[in-house]
């Protein structure tokens, strides 16, 4: 068992050495390379896409849109990126998110390690956002791109906002981690700042980390007078426990008949994951308006 997990690192070498050779115009470039999908996500809305992400599958799974353009090299996990394959890929700079700091020495070693941050306990989440794309601007000679993207977001929000129901009910936003637990999103988080400017209620008044969620058991959200909404995707193998869950069938949003199921939306990213939640959520308010 000890000799299988020690072939693991060599097989990632391996896997990064043939990467590289399948995308030769890679391994020269010298642009970005990020581990954090937020900053992966603003710089492709901005024109400006890394040349390597951290799990492109999975920012794909998680975060939906905008999607990576064909090119982007994986560079392995987030939490332990292939540093042969970056080494050979070369950046001039390695964006990361203070989650990611303590891998900063090693990624020195690498490129120039520029840490963005966002979600933090200070300030308001909305203002940290536009700071961090206009940063994101400045950083990829990206300006102007910055300033519309923010114009654009904005003008975007106002005309989903006059979209929606007269009376819209207060809505309950989770997403499963479990078959028996949900994050709770709340303050301090993505949606809520779009729920905001849309105008809309959040049911979940509860204390939040500061990602803007609370951990909480199903049994939890039987308190709540609201609108289920749930962001996909589930757990592996947690959807049909989850349908055959009693508790969740007495939840009035289930067993009436009214729940919300919205496609993957990044929580924790930024303009470009905003207004994709702010799409999807005021649709599907608009197809089924009654609580």
């Amino acid at each position: 068992m000890h000799k299988s997990f020690s072939l693991l690192p060599r097989l990632a070498g391996i896997i990064g050495w043939l990467c590289l050779a399948a995308t030769p115009s890679l391994a020269s470039s010298n642009g970005l390379a990020t581990l954090d999908w937020t900053l992966a996500e603003t710089l492709v809305a901005l024109d400006a896409a890394p040349d390597a992400v951290a799990q492109v599958e999975d920012y794909h799974n998680w975060v939906g849109e905008p999607p990576l353009p064909g090119n982007v090299l994986d560079i392995g996990l987030r939490s332990q990126p292939n540093v042969e394959l970056l080494a050979h890929l070369d950046p001039e700079t390695i964006l990361i998110s203070p989650m990611f700091g303590h891998l900063a020495p090693r990624l020195e070693r690498i490129g120039a390690v520029d840490t963005r941050e966002i979600y933090t306990p200070q300030g308001d989440t909305w203002n940290q956002i536009l700071t961090l794309t206009r940063e994101l601007g400045m950083a990829s000679d990206r300006r102007d791109e910055a300033e519309a993207l923010i114009a654009a977001t904005e003008a975007r929000f106002e005309s989903l906002r006059q979209a929606l129901p007269e009376e819209a009910p207060p809505l309950l936003i989770v997403q499963f981690m479990d078959e028996r637990h949900v994050r709770a999103f709340g303050e301090h988080g993505l949606f809520q700042a779009v729920m905001d400017r849309l105008g809309l209620e959040n049911a979940w008044q509860g204390e939040t980390n500061y990602w803007g969620f609370s951990l909480v058991g199903l049994e939890e959200l039987l308190e709540l007078e609201a609108r289920l909404v749930v962001v996909e995707p589930y757990p592996v193998g947690a959807e049909e426990k989850i349908a055959d869950s009693a508790l969740w069938q007495h939840h009035p949003s289930v067993r009436d008949g009214n729940l919300i199921t919205l496609p993957p939306v990044w929580s924790f990213g930024a303009l470009p994951s905003a207004q994709r939640f702010a799409e999807l959520l005021v649709a599907a308010l608009v197809r089924s308006p009654d609580a």
